[in-house]
């Protein structure tokens, strides 16, 4: 089983799908630690329930099972928000999968290529964006 080397703090992820004023939004920031002793992974939340409602964490847990593909890790939610309209699970979803993509390129698991597809996700760290090569 493979494990997250290192910790990636700060893992900021903002996913807003606005069509004409609404769609799904999700927003979170996360701490990715190396696991405990059981080996697996581990989602744990220090945000208020009044910023992120638990119903979102199930959702989360997914995504980030998804994203970070069988590696395992400790996942420490340290800020959230959502909108009573337009957060819906299957945004925080996308976000936590993007989020456990980022732990990995941030961890030296995925080459820091990656980090191009990945649009909701934001920490420090981030490799920037190749520009575009000019045509004369």
């Amino acid at each position: 089983m493979t494990v997250l080397p290192l910790p990636v703090r700060g893992v900021s992820v903002c996913v807003l799908m606005n069509r004409g004023g609404c769609g799904p939004f999700a927003r979170f920031v996360a701490d990715f630690e190396p696991p405990g002793s059981e080996g697996e992974l581990e989602l744990l939340s220090a945000v208020s329930e009044q910023r992120l409602p638990v119903e979102f964490l199930p959702a989360i847990r997914e995504g980030l099972a998804q994203g970070l593909g069988g590696v395992s890790a400790a996942v420490l939610l340290t800020d959230g928000y959502f909108h009573e309209t337009d957060s819906w699970a299957s945004a925080y979803r996308i976000g936590a999968e993007q989020a456990g993509r980022a732990a990995l390129i941030g961890a030296g698991l995925l080459p820091p290529e990656e980090a191009e597809a990945l649009r909701w996700v934001r920490w420090p760290g981030r490799p920037r964006p190749r520009a575009p090569k000019r045509t004369r």
